[in-house]
């Protein structure tokens, strides 16, 4: 049953899926997938990350639009299609969140690292201590609302500064983001930089979010449609800000630190200052996204039987316990960001599939009649990831043995 929104409502809901979004763009992941491909690919990382937002626009488009309209989760929606579907789609997404989980407790230990020189064992501990002591709390969500978006703010900022401090070659890179140099050698960082952003679980938050906002139903799909639209602004923004300011710091001569490459950037463009900010900045972006990830994860459990949602708080301290013990266990955070997004990039055109296939079913979306246009669209970015995926699995498995 759909629930009438204010207009106040309305706006800030926009604002905080804004956000949530954008600080996703910049969380630990991307920092330093963008850096060490930038510092691998130089200006040719630009087709990259041109690439990346067009896949984006098809992928949030479409999901935001058919999970609203229908009201139901993205494993409801799966099961309805076809009976079972949902199931595997709720365990490709738990397993690449454990994934990126494990990489965000990585990327705040990094942060706790740059503030403190913690050790990163003793900084993945205290990160799961402070995330699972926050679900304690039964109103928890404004509260990290709140923080993403002063986060977001400093580091837009932040990065905005370095970038015109840097002074990058903005020509080159316009030039290269349509002439690159080695167009199949940029596949791997493609995949990896999408799986970053709306990969696995990320390209079912906001849709999810807007489910429990009750913003469901046809006549809300113009609000959805600006919502994703301004999202996606937003965020390509932010990404286009973080390549400049990281070409900007490489051209100009200075090598990225290999255990924690995105932090050089930062101490190159505002000094001492700069590296403790962004220390900060990196440990409460990343444990925001420990919190993203465990709860929307675990979200794809709670229809499936009565005890998902009556212990969820329990399910999702066990996913962040599982998550750091594995962490603990294997370590190196740089590579794990890493291949996090590789891995979300290769669930991401099963799940675009189920989305595409369900928005013409009646039983599913009602008389909603979803454009053909995004359909198209978001058909070829399904062959274009799947395609880049299968070309890219190589360096997948030679990033994980070190190859």
């Amino acid at each position: 049953m759909n629930h009438p929104i204010s207009e106040k409502d309305r706006r800030k809901f926009l604002t905080g899926a804004i956000f949530l979004m954008a600080t996703s763009a910049i969380g630990p992941a991307f920092l330093t997938q963008t850096a060490r491909f930038t510092e691998q690919f130089l200006a040719s990382f630009a087709f990259a990350i041109l690439i990346s937002l067009i896949i984006d626009i098809g992928v949030q488009m479409n999901i935001w639009r058919v999970i609203s309209v229908s009201g139901k989760r993205g494993q409801e929606i799966a099961n309805a299609l076809l009976p079972g579907l949902g199931y595997v789609i709720a365990g490709l997404i738990l397993f690449g969140g454990f994934a990126f989980n494990i990489a965000n407790i990585g990327g705040a230990a990094l942060g706790l690292n740059v503030l403190f020189d913690l050790p990163l064992t003793i900084g993945g501990l205290i990160t799961a201590v402070l995330t699972i002591g926050l679900f304690m709390f039964k109103r928890f969500g404004p509260v990290m609302d709140r923080v993403m978006q002063v986060c977001g703010i400093i580091m837009l900022l932040m990065v905005g500064y370095v970038m015109f401090n840097s002074s990058p070659p903005v020509q080159e890179a316009a030039y290269r983001a349509i002439v690159p140099e080695g167009y199949m050698m940029l596949l791997l960082p493609i995949v990896t930089i999408v799986g970053g952003t709306v990969g696995g679980y990320i390209s079912f938050a906001g849709g999810h979010r807007l489910v429990d906002a009750g913003i469901t139903g046809k006549e809300n799909v113009k609000f959805v449609g600006r919502a994703a639209n301004l999202g996606i602004l937003t965020t390509g923004i932010m990404r286009v800000f973080l390549f400049l300011a990281v070409l900007g710091v490489v051209t100009a001569g200075y090598s990225l630190d290999e255990n924690n490459p995105a932090a050089t950037v930062f101490q190159v463009g505002l000094g001492d200052v700069g590296y403790y900010l962004f220390g900060l900045v990196l440990f409460v972006a990343a444990i925001s996204s420990v919190i993203g990830c465990a709860y929307t994860s675990v979200s794809f459990l709670r229809s499936f039987h009565p005890i998902f949602a009556k212990k969820n708080n329990l399910f999702i301290a066990g996913f962040i316990i599982i998550s750091a013990l594995i962490f603990l266990t294997i370590g190196q955070p740089v590579q794990l960001l890493i291949l996090a997004g590789a891995l979300n990039g290769l669930i991401l055109p099963v799940v675009l599939t189920t989305i595409l296939i369900a928005s013409r079913k009646k039983s599913i979306v009602g008389d909603y009649h979803h454009p053909t246009w995004l359909i198209v669209f978001g058909a070829l970015t399904v062959i274009v990831t799947m395609g880049a995926g299968y070309i890219a699995l190589e360096g997948i498995v030679n990033l994980w043995t070190g190859n």
